[in-house]
């Protein structure tokens, strides 16, 4: 197994990591970076990872630092399953149109 860290790693922001072995490659969160703005910058790089070969993403919950980017992610080509509690759905629903790197915001 493999873990890259892409995020809430040496900071507090934009939790996101890649784990992969036994054939799959999945993400555990996709948050947006929060604070200065050289920080929230980082919400618009791509990502470092081919969004396509991505199995699954396990969203821990529905902070924006731990769901923000997942507009992003849905734009940049992911089309597989988020697995979440039924409350983090439903909170993600309100909070994610609101996200900075949602497609309707003309980012």
């Amino acid at each position: 197994m493999n873990i890259t860290f892409l995020g809430a790693a040496e900071g507090v922001t934009g939790s996101n990591f890649l784990v992969e072995g036994a054939g799959k490659k999945f993400l555990v969160d996709c948050g947006m970076f929060q604070g200065s703005k050289k920080e929230e910058d980082r919400n618009y790089d791509n990502f470092a990872f081919d969004v396509k070969e991505i199995d699954f993403v396990l969203l821990t919950h529905a902070h924006i630092d731990h769901s923000g980017r997942i507009p992003k992610l849905y734009v940049d080509g992911y089309r597989n399953p988020i697995y979440a509690t039924k409350a983090t759905c439903d909170l993600c629903s309100i909070m994610l149109p609101d996200s900075r790197t949602y497609p309707g915001n003309g980012n």
